[in-house]
């Protein structure tokens, strides 16, 4: 049973660094480019002190609302009882990526413009609706027999002995 309550508390193994993964920050850390609207994941850095923000933000997802100097500020939803507060905080580069949440919807809107593009030169109009995929056609199973199964009758005087 964990015993502090300090602000690093139970964050051994969240804080550390990957398998390999060790060692010296790269430079491309610091040389990211960050804009205000930008998603972001806070991914705490346990080699550097500064700008840490608390474990409860780490692995959470925010958009940058503020770039200073050394630090993003970053805006994350929290939920605390019946409500969600918008928090923002401000955290230093090492503790954050840019998040690649938004990837898949960037290409599904190229994906889907192109397709419209081509349905307009062929002259008909699509739906670029995701839909659900439907259940699996129904198939006739070929060349089956049918095999009668029968249980062995239970014999108690036999399986006292120790069995057939």
């Amino acid at each position: 049973m964990p015993a502090g309550h300090g602000l690093r508390s139970r964050t051994r193994d969240l804080f550390a660094g990957d398998f390999r993964k060790k060692g010296y920050i790269p430079l491309s850390t610091y040389l990211k480019t960050y804009r205000t609207g930008q998603y972001v994941d806070v991914k705490v850095n346990g080699a550097v002190h500064k700008g840490m923000p608390h474990k409860f933000y780490h692995g959470w997802t925010g958009r940058v609302w503020n770039v200073t100097k050394r630090a993003i500020g970053v805006e994350i939803n929290k939920q605390v009882g019946n409500r969600i507060i918008r928090k923002r905080i401000h955290v230093r580069v090492e503790h954050v990526q840019p998040s690649r949440c938004e990837e898949e919807l960037k290409a599904r809107k190229v994906r889907n413009d192109e397709m419209k593009a081509a349905a307009k030169a062929r002259g008909e109009v699509i739906s670029t609706k995701r839909q659900p995929e439907g259940p699996q056609p129904g198939f006739m199973v070929e060349g089956a027999s049918l095999e009668t199964v029968t249980p062995i009758p239970y014999d108690v005087v036999n399986d006292l002995k120790g069995g057939y």
